[in-house]
């Protein structure tokens, strides 16, 4: 009964016919994950991609936070023995949060109020009259409420108190204040001018005096504002027109002009700036704050799995360089598979210096290793690195050059000091961890980034101001979908890269190294029934994603569901050939008529799925990596002129734009505003994390260390 009450809730907010939902939610509730309900159960949801079931999830874990909450709102009012029927009935029929808690305020236990204290005087029947507004005489009135030496102008005022709580817990009065916020709310900022001239404050600078309408505040500059808030620079509040507000009210309260109506009056105008308002900016406040989490995660979201699904140079022997200066530069070298060779320091740079000695261990190791490519971090002495080994490489022309590449060390000390990578490399100090890091994330982004915290990847934007538990969800998420999206070859794969393994976890992951181990690689999908506490479910959920290369069945190494082995088996057989045949050969594939397989639980977009996947078995969706040089007339800040047009590479987007490494050791910043010579809605739209685009300069902020890009065409 409640699947189908929030099956039907579901597809009406979401657009969706009710029979997706239904399937989908059923599928949810027997714990199969977004990816492979997105992958293999398209009869059962009507095709819809991952986005929209994670949408439905979401939905769903909402409707049901709803419903406990209503248990406890309905166990509430009975025991206070205030249940009616009409009660009842709408609290049944409310499926908004806000909505739920408006009809249980005046039921809430809370603290000791004036009114309660006024109640506890037995003043409310006082209050009752006065609302009434009769009453020409009130303190004749309120006489008769004298009690234990109580003088009449506090009964009166007990009473106005009284009637204050009424108004602000009052339903139609809570949502006339919540539309006039709506519509009308500023959000103001604020320095605290004791805080105005520290270094600390500076960062804000843009908010010690600023004030906007709330419903057009974007989601950094809310975050940016809170943030500086948190940190006691800023002091932020969010106002409407109270004098009109008190005039609505008084509309629906005040009723005639004697006495009695000019103390309603009073309390009314005492409620809604007491009570009324400080709770709707407070509420107001939290849902601006979790709209703009929303944006800023999701923005995050979007660029992790832009890094996640980052170009992978594939499995070739790398040359990491983690560079440095004083404490010079950390060089490992690497096999096919990523395993750790051989490391040592080179002191090609200032002050130490030692080139010549650092120029014959580079290109010894070149020789020695067979280094096919080499990849070097992109901080402090990078650009310097790399002048440096391109000289090494002009003189190594004995054999194939490698590629060189410029790898992001974003989080790589992170995974350096992490437990992973003492368990990876317990005999080895954190800077030969951080090279390996990023020797193997020009290899393959994905495996390697896996490892690491995804706050700490350097491409969110407030990531530690957001909702954290949300943040999290969100960017499992992301990992999972990428993880399960490109495949995993399960005789390589960490433990860390099988924990997002759909239905896998990391018991399961660790049982599947931990058999690998003892038993040597898989050699067909079928092994893992074999592992430990892997069941009939877990199966299910993981294998179409798990790969087996140089498998005995060809459809081991593709992302075709053990579960529909036979039906290709039976198109092979009916084209009088193999399963291998059927992959390799374009005109036996062309003459499959997949009408003739459509029965049960096998419909057209699961054999249109197939039928494509044997064309490319096993493919990897991702691009092919590319080599890249920045400007050679820039090596610093100072370097830069207005004007100046030079490449760049992506490092992070937010809302307000992008941000562009173009060589000088401090990104500079591409405005949405000018990312394009038409109107834009996000940078999204424009740009994905590591493309290469051309910017030109339009302003250096050397003070606060700001550089101001375009990437607008100029007119010629």
């Amino acid at each position: 009964m409640e699947q189908t009450i929030f099956a039907h809730l579901i597809a009406e907010r979401l657009g969706l016919r009710e029979k997706q939902v239904e399937g989908t939610l059923t599928l949810l509730d027997d714990g199969a994950t977004i990816p492979f309900i997105a992958r293999y159960r398209k009869e059962r949801t009507g095709a819809l991609d991952e986005v929209q079931i994670a949408a439905i999830s979401e939905q769903n874990d909402r409707l049901k936070d709803i419903q406990k909450r209503k248990e406890t709102v309905v166990k509430t009012i009975t025991e206070l023995d205030k249940m009616t029927p009409e009660l009842e009935r709408r609290i049944a029929d409310c499926w908004d949060a806000t909505e739920l808690e408006d009809i249980y305020l005046p039921f809430k236990p809370k603290r000791r109020t004036r009114a309660q204290v006024a109640r506890e005087q037995g003043l409310e029947p006082l209050a009752t009259l006065l609302l009434m507004q009769r009453e020409s005489n009130p303190e004749a009135a309120a006489s008769k409420f004298v009690r234990d030496g109580l003088p009449v102008s506090d009964c009166l005022k007990g009473a106005q108190d009284i009637i204050a709580e009424m108004v602000s817990e009052d339903e139609r009065s809570r949502q006339s204040v919540r539309g006039s916020f709506r519509r009308t709310a500023f959000i103001t900022s604020k320095v605290v001018k004791a805080k105005a001239e520290r270094d600390e404050a500076q960062k804000f600078l843009d908010y010690f005096d600023w004030s906007e309408p709330l419903k057009r505040c974007s989601s950094h500059r809310l975050l940016a504002m809170r943030r500086g808030e948190a940190e006691g620079i800023l002091r932020v509040s969010i106002t409407v027109d109270d004098e009109e507000n008190v005039e609505r009210l008084s509309r629906q309260w005040v009723r005639g002009s004697n006495a009695s109506s000019q103390l309603v009056a009073e309390a009314v105008e005492d409620g809604y700036k007491r009570l009324l308002c400080p709770s709707i900016e407070t509420e107001f406040a939290a849902l601006s704050k979790e709209k703009a989490d929303e944006e800023a995660i999701r923005v995050f979201a979007e660029n992790l799995r832009q890094l996640l699904l980052g170009a992978p140079l594939g499995q070739k022997r790398v040359m990491g360089i983690d560079p440095g200066f004083r404490t010079g530069c950390k060089v490992v070298c690497l096999d096919a598979q990523g395993n750790l060779l051989h490391h040592e320091a080179i002191f090609p740079h200032p002050p130490v210096r030692r080139t010549a000695d650092a120029f014959e261990a580079v290109a010894e190791m070149i020789k020695k290793y067979k280094v096919e490519a080499i990849a070097i971090g992109n901080g402090t002495a990078s650009r310097e690195t790399k002048a440096f080994v391109e000289m090494v490489l002009q003189e190594a022309s004995s054999q194939p050059r490698p590629g060189l590449f410029v790898v992001s060390e974003d989080g790589a000390s992170v995974y350096s000091a992490s437990k992973v990578a003492r368990d990876e490399f317990p005999d080895e100090d954190v800077t030969v961890r951080g090279a390996v890091s990023i020797g193997r994330r020009l290899m393959d982004p994905l495996a390697e980034l896996v490892k690491i915290d995804p706050k700490s990847i350097g491409v969110g934007q407030y990531q530690h101001d957001v909702d954290q538990g949300k943040l999290k969800k969100s960017l499992d998420q992301t990992v999972e979908s990428c993880v399960n999206s490109v495949g995993v070859n399960l005789n390589t794969a960490s433990v860390h890269l099988l924990t997002y393994v759909s239905g896998l976890g990391p018991a399961l992951a660790k049982n599947i190294v931990e058999y690998r181990r003892e038993n040597g690689a898989f050699t067909s999908r079928a092994q893992l029934k074999k592992v430990p506490r892997l069941g009939p479910a877990a199966f299910e959920q993981c294998a179409g994603f798990l790969r087996i290369s140089g498998a005995k069945n060809p459809l081991d190494n593709s992302a075709v569901h053990p579960e529909r082995y036979a039906l290709v088996e039976q198109m092979a057989k009916d084209q009088g050939c193999t399963v291998a045949d059927l992959i390799a050969q374009k005109d036996l594939r062309a003459r499959v008529d997949i009408n003739r397989y459509v029965g049960g639980e096998v419909g057209l977009p699961t054999l249109t799925d197939i039928l494509k996947e044997l064309e490319k078995p096993g493919r990897d969706p991702r691009q092919a990596l590319e080599e890249f040089e920045f400007d050679s007339r820039v090596a610093s800040i100072d370097d830069l002129a207005e004007g100046m047009e030079l490449l760049g590479i992506v490092t992070n987007i937010t809302n307000f734009g992008a941000f562009v490494d173009i060589g000088v050791h401090q990104d500079g910043l591409v405005h949405i505003s000018q990312m394009a010579n038409r109107r834009i809605n996000h940078p999204l739209d424009v740009v994905k994390l590591h493309q290469h685009v051309r910017v030109r300069v339009i302003e250096v902020d050397r003070r606060r260390n700001r550089i101001s890009l375009s990437m607008k065409q100029t007119q010629q």
